[in-house]
């Protein structure tokens, strides 16, 4: 099965009043969290088969901090759902590309996952996030 498009994640300076902008588009949010490790406060919007995953940093060094203060807000990455992430982070290893941090993690709603970074992937930041189980 190929990867499906999980969210769409998108800095912003204000949590509260882009959650506003979204709320004026039918949007509300699902899901909000505190990612400590990534420096990072999420909310989560539902999309018919996707989401969109707003980024407020809660830390001035954190990566989407320092992304605001050089692009300002907006698109910071897209994030597809794929199988056997294990096995897909190894063999981009081994094909050469480069990936944004060492290991895969644990983010928002416990889902693991890595980043490509750009310079692998024509500019753009790809978060891969492992597909869930639905077995069982």
């Amino acid at each position: 099965m190929p990867p499906a498009l999980d969210h769409l994640g998108i800095a912003v300076a204000d949590l509260e009043a882009a959650l506003e902008l979204y709320r004026r588009l039918g949007l509300e949010a699902t899901a909000r969290e505190e990612i400590p490790l990534e420096g990072v406060r999420v909310a989560m919007l539902p999309l018919a088969g996707s989401r969109l995953e707003l980024l407020e940093p809660t830390r001035e060094d954190s990566p989407i901090a320092r992304f605001l203060a050089r692009r300002g807000p907006g698109l910071h990455h897209i994030a597809l759902r794929v199988p056997g992430l294990p096995a897909l982070v190894e063999r981009l290893r081994q094909a050469g590309l480069p990936l944004a941090q060492p290991e895969v993690r644990i983010g928002a709603g416990g889902h693991a996952y890595i980043f490509l970074h750009p310079a692998g992937a024509g500019g753009v930041l790809i978060e891969l996030v492992e597909e869930e189980s639905h077995a069982g």
